[in-house]
């Protein structure tokens, strides 16, 4: 398969990695620098540090995208290293949710002190898709192993 089936892709992963890139260096300071006034500060610097450990796996999962993507490249889709790719980017996803459902107290009380109850959707968004991610990503491990097992079957079979 030649490379060109998956550039759009990886121009895709490329952009969503830069993006959140450029959100943890420009937008997180400021919006703390902006709430560092207000009365729920401590809240809002603990929901930042939150969104800045969660972005650790989430670089991993984009890794292991791109990772897969270069499997797919050299003809190796079928192979236990997707698997373990997309087992990688399933424990990121769980991890990435884990993190939010410790945050989104926090995201509750901004919500209250702020009187914006859209706060707690908004933490609730990233608790949620992340674990879709998770299944998903579970489901397609689950599936390529499965024909990666019928695959070995069938050389065998002479």
């Amino acid at each position: 398969m030649n490379r060109g089936s998956t550039n759009f892709l990886r121009a895709v992963v490329f952009l969503i990695g830069l993006t959140v890139f450029l959100l943890c260096i420009f937008a997180l300071p400021s919006i703390a620098s902006e709430g560092s006034e207000s009365n729920y500060a401590p809240f809002l610097y603990a929901v930042i540090i939150g969104m800045y450990i969660a972005a650790i796996p989430f670089f991993i999962a984009l890794y292991q995208a791109l990772r897969l993507l270069s499997f797919i490249d050299k003809n190796y889709a079928f192979s236990s290293s997707s698997v373990e790719a997309l087992r990688n980017v399933k424990f990121c996803a769980v991890a990435i949710s884990i993190v939010y459902m410790v945050v989104l107290p926090f995201f509750y009380i901004i919500g209250e002190r702020d009187d914006a109850p859209g706060v707690i959707l908004i933490g609730m968004v990233f608790i949620f898709a992340s674990l879709v991610i998770a299944v998903f990503t579970a489901v397609l491990q689950k599936l390529l192993k499965n024909a990666i097992d019928i695959k070995a079957e069938n050389d065998l079979t002479v």
